[in-house]
């Protein structure tokens, strides 16, 4: 098989649309909801939520003309993305401001594929924008995490059967919505126990002036109507019959 024909199942695979279940949507709810509750579960999970966050700083900051240095992962789930340019306020605050809300965002266009029936779409755009993260990567921890969720995801978007696939489109998307609310609440509670001074929320807070509690709080409402609007679009069709 050659590239070209490579890429013809790809596109083909991609662009064919599949109708789950109602037990094909909530089955992986359940499952996410016992990785938020569990915190070693979450530890591991909450990986692909952190990915996502420090996607949507780089993304912004790129887009406002801000050179992107890289990308960190750590082992204890946080993350960091440097970048340089401009010393302006705007930009800096719509780049700091930019890591919370982008998992709920990118669970909100999931949940919008999954509706339209894109669930095999949706796995190959995961793996590109994993693959584009990946390009960014600095350190060996960050590159291994990397490594695995794109093994992972290349293998389901390929071979894994069509029920698997199905399901763990669901799953992301459940994880991106209910894990980005998760990790506001984390914010909240390592700021009030006087921790998580050098957080989205601080710079913020130092750029605009507004009380970092402030911008937690938009935070929190971001995500949370996310989570709403990305349910709804993946229920709202069980929940008006």
């Amino acid at each position: 098989m050659n590239l070209l024909d490579v890429w013809d199942a790809v596109w083909a695979d991609a662009t064919a649309q599949v109708v789950a279940s109602t037990p094909g949507a909530l089955w992986p709810l359940a499952a996410v909801f016992v990785c938020l509750v569990i915190p070693q579960a979450w530890h591991l999970v909450r990986h692909v939520v952190t990915i996502a966050h420090e996607a949507g700083h780089a993304s912004i900051a790129t887009l406002l003309g801000r050179q992107v240095r890289g990308i960190r992962l750590h082992s204890d789930t946080s993350g960091l993305t440097t970048h340089s340019g401009s010393t302006k306020r705007l930009p800096l605050a719509l780049t700091a401001f930019a890591g919370y809300p982008a998992p709920a965002v990118l669970g909100v266009g999931a949940a919008a594929l999954l509706g339209a029936g894109y669930a095999f779409g949706l796995l190959w755009l995961l793996l590109v924008v994993l693959v584009l993260v990946l390009v960014q990567i600095r350190n060996v921890y960050g590159f291994l995490v990397m490594v695995v969720a794109i093994g992972g995801f290349g293998w389901l978007a390929w071979s894994a059967p069509d029920p698997w696939r199905v399901g763990v489109a669901y799953a992301v998307t459940w994880l991106l919505l209910l894990g980005a609310v998760r990790a506001v609440v984390e914010l909240h509670g390592s700021r009030r126990s006087g921790g998580g001074r050098t957080s989205d929320a601080d710079a913020l807070a130092r750029s605009t002036r507004v009380p970092g509690l402030v911008w937690v709080g938009v935070f929190w409402l971001v995500t949370v109507a996310c989570a709403v609007g990305g349910a709804w679009l993946m229920l709202g069709d069980v929940v008006t019959d």
